[in-house]
């Protein structure tokens, strides 16, 4: 969380493929649960691991960044960011690693797609016309079958979509606050949006189900710094390509792990998506310096 770095693309790109395996080993975790886990028990560890670590944080460095006049963006960011973890953890439960890491990737498409709305940003043919291809490759990757779509498919785009809205309020908040009280709000309200679900459902865990949680919440936690400081530490452009190593980590624990092998539609469709993926980040990184 430090304020300012030297640019280190290298250690940046190490620190991008360290939270990549990071996110991979926090959603495996979580499959080891007992199916009588409340599905709130897993955001709710996921949101207090993440205020517990960054409270130590500030009281250890600057107690002042608890505070902020700007409380209720970042209690709407908080309440986004519930709603973007519960439809990310639902995705990683009902459908293959490789196919739900793939999803992730959508929010670059779904940043394009809202900019003139949010925005008022002109997105111009060739941005359009990456974003639709993008969509194409969502499409051939999950299967769809005329109007039938798979529900971890709708959580996974539901939890890309929620993470482009999250990209437009950080844009927003990093004028005012630093990313220790951005966090700091989003453990704080997160978790007191799961407290009531998570207290109910207390019971039906057992120790062996609670240390998974605990791991799991803070495998997720430093995933989310080791990005942060990332790009603190390394320029954007430098380091485009480094988040997608996610899709080798998945396909890899998905198979010797679990026996998943991805198809070859999936592969098509996730080689899609990484393509427009990539597309849409330079033309952005052009447009916006």
């Amino acid at each position: 969380m430090t304020q300012h770095a030297d640019i280190n693309n290298r250690y940046g790109a190490a620190l991008l493929i360290l939270g990549a395996a990071v996110f991979t080993a926090d959603v495996t975790v979580l499959r080891f649960l007992s199916p009588e886990v409340p599905f709130a028990l897993i955001i709710f560890f996921r949101s207090i691991s993440q205020l517990i670590i960054v409270s130590i944080w500030i009281a250890l460095r600057n107690p002042a960044l608890f505070r902020s006049a700007r409380w209720p963006g970042l209690v709407v960011r908080g309440v986004t960011s519930l709603i973007c973890w519960w439809l990310y953890y639902a995705s990683f439960q009902r459908l293959d690693l490789a196919l739900a890491s793939t999803l992730t990737f959508t929010t670059s498409l779904f940043t394009i797609a809202l900019a003139p709305l949010v925005l008022g940003e002109r997105i111009g043919i060739k941005r359009a016309t990456t974003a639709m291809l993008g969509f194409v490759g969502v499409i051939i990757a999950s299967g769809l079958n005329g109007f039938q779509v798979e529900t971890g498919v709708l959580f996974g785009l539901g939890s890309a979509l929620a993470a482009a809205l999250l990209i437009f309020q950080n844009r927003v908040l990093a004028r005012t606050e630093k990313t220790a009280t951005i966090m700091f709000w989003i453990g704080l309200v997160a978790s007191l949006g799961t407290l009531p679900a998570a207290l109910a459902g207390w019971t039906a865990i057992t120790l062996q189900d609670g240390l998974l949680l605990a791991l799991a919440g803070t495998l997720a936690t430093f995933g989310m710094l080791c990005t942060v400081e990332a790009y603190r530490f390394g320029e954007v452009s430098a380091l485009a390509t480094f988040p997608y190593s996610r899709i080798l980590f998945a396909l890899i624990v998905g198979y010797f792990l679990f026996g998943e092998l991805a198809t070859l539609r999936e592969s098509i469709g996730a080689a899609i998506i990484v393509f427009c993926g990539l597309v849409a980040h330079e033309r952005r990184r052009k447009l916006h310096p």
